[in-house]
């Protein structure tokens, strides 16, 4: 991973970076504050630039210039926040990354914070922070040539924000800076290839959160045989790899308040196993742990910013390879909650994984919710495309708070239905229950599936399969792998299970 920036918070007194950053609204609207050190000739400047590129100030929209004779900067660069009647519907951390994209590794920025209509809260200006800091982001650690790159290139981006109440910022950054470093922390994981991250490394960087105060507890295979996860277990048993459970804890509230829980499934990488994919993009299975890095992303974000709450990650960690040891369809397995499962398809493992670490959590923790995270099935993504992830659950509360969640950040979830006819439709003429019904409503199924290891816990199942890993380019990632998940959940616990 390569962070390329260095942020830095001052007052606004000074104007000393190469380029200097303004915000202007619908119109070109100059913020008074920023008007000092622009200049009068840069905003001649920037008028008659604006009218050749057609640039009005849309928001998340930018226009570069080169500074007027003079000036104490190289660089003009003005970003679009939009009309002000429309201000409660900017988003902040776009903003930031769109900033981010029009500046160069190895300058300085300056970032005067300042609206056209007057001051910006800390909260905005910690969320401009925050797209920062997310544009920044590069995976390029297996990049031999990049080392070889200009000076210029290796050097970090230095952005300093300019703000009329320094320290109100730099209390607002720190909560954003640890949302980030959990962000950061779930690309990272989703992006490492899998021959470096298999479920014992998986499970070791899980357990480097002890430093910020989790908790952690490894359950290797033995300990898993001993529980009686043999779901778990029948998918990584064509595997050299042995398969893990990792269980974080922060403890941020009171002893006896009832914790969150979040279960994410870690399939570092899937073959397939002996119901064997096509050869053409598996290499894109090394993301199907991407709930697992939400997870443990998220619990990164919530030790890092101290969050008032209880609060259990816990994630299963396996390999599905074909092997001569390979489960195979048609066998019978019984999970943790004592029901048997037929085997159709080996392919459909990620939910085996998850019956064993659903119930076993909700036995042993008594959580307020659990909710889980996982790339579970390539129909949602028919259904969704990567626009939502698909949400299933047993309660409506819940349902909606993680609704609001997203809309507030971004990262949107469309809930799907469950429903007895779907149920029925895993019924096995064997066993208690198959883990495949076929095509049609595959995710709703899968669904279903899980939700048969969920007793009373009120519960969801957010199949990411479309938004974990493959990410589409945004203004706030331009990685493969986009961390997706951790500020959902992190808002979720902000606005209703904290204090």
């Amino acid at each position: 991973m390569s962070q390329r920036l260095k942020l830095e918070i001052k007052a606004l007194d000074a104007v000393e970076g190469q380029d200097m950053v303004i915000l202007v609204s619908d119109g070109l609207v100059v913020p008074g504050a920023a008007q000092e050190w622009v200049g009068a000739g840069a905003q001649a400047l920037l008028t008659r630039a604006a009218a050749a590129e057609r640039f009005k100030g849309k928001a998340l929209a930018g226009l570069t210039l080169p500074s007027p004779e003079g000036a104490a900067y190289e660089r003009l660069i003005a970003v679009g926040i939009g009309p002000e009647d429309e201000r409660a519907k900017l988003d902040f951390v776009k903003l930031g990354g769109a900033i981010a994209g029009r500046l160069g590794a190895g300058r300085s920025a300056e970032i005067v914070l300042a609206l056209p209509e007057g001051a910006i809260e800390p909260k905005q200006a910690a969320d401009i922070a925050l797209g920062l800091r997310l544009r920044a982001y590069a995976f390029d650690r297996y990049k031999t040539k990049s080392k070889d790159k200009d000076k210029d290139e290796a050097e970090p981006l230095t952005v300093t924000l300019r703000t009329t109440d320094p320290s109100a910022l730099k209390k607002a950054v720190k909560i954003t800076d640890a949302i980030a470093a959990g962000v950061i922390q779930a690309r990272d994981l989703v992006n490492e290839p899998p021959n470096v991250l298999f479920p014992e490394e998986f499970a070791d960087r899980a357990a480097k959160l002890e430093k910020l105060g989790v908790e952690i507890e490894i359950l290797d295979e033995k300990a898993l045989k001993k529980i009686g996860m043999r779901a778990l277990l029948g998918v990584g048993q064509g595997s050299r790899r042995e398969s893990r459970v990792a269980i974080m804890r922060w403890n941020g509230a009171r002893k006896d308040e009832q914790p969150v829980a979040f279960v994410g499934k870690g399939v570092t990488f899937d073959t397939g196993g002996i119901s064997l994919k096509p050869g053409a993009g598996m290499e894109d299975m090394k993301g199907d742990m991407a709930g697992a890095a939400c997870v443990v992303g998220l619990m990164q974000a919530l030790a890092g910013r101290k969050a008032r709450v209880n609060a259990v990650g816990v994630i299963g960690l396996v390999e599905n390879m074909p092997d001569g040891n390979a489960q195979r369809p048609g066998d019978i397995v019984t999970s943790l909650s004592g029901q048997t499962i037929e085997i159709i398809n080996t392919d459909a493992e990620g939910r085996l994984v998850l019956a064993d670490v659903l119930w076993y959590t909700q036995e042993r923790f008594q959580p307020r919710f659990m909710i889980n995270l996982a790339t579970l099935t390539g129909a949602i993504l028919v259904a969704l495309a990567q626009e939502n992830a698909g949400l299933f659950s047993n309660n409506d509360e819940l349902s909606e708070r993680l609704t609001a969640a997203g809309i507030a950040t971004g990262e949107t979830v469309w809930r799907m239905p469950l429903g007895k006819g779907y149920d029925k439709m895993i019924d096995s003429k064997f066993a208690d229950m198959k883990n495949s019904a076929g095509r049609y409503g595959g995710s709703i199924t899968a669904a279903q599936f899980l939700q048969r290891h969920v007793n009373d816990t009120p519960w969801a199942h957010l199949d990411i399969a479309g938004t974990g890993m493959a990410a589409a380019n945004s203004e706030i990632n331009r990685s493969w792998g986009p961390g997706w998940g951790v500020r959902l959940l992190d808002r979720l616990v902000a606005d209703h299970y904290e204090g």
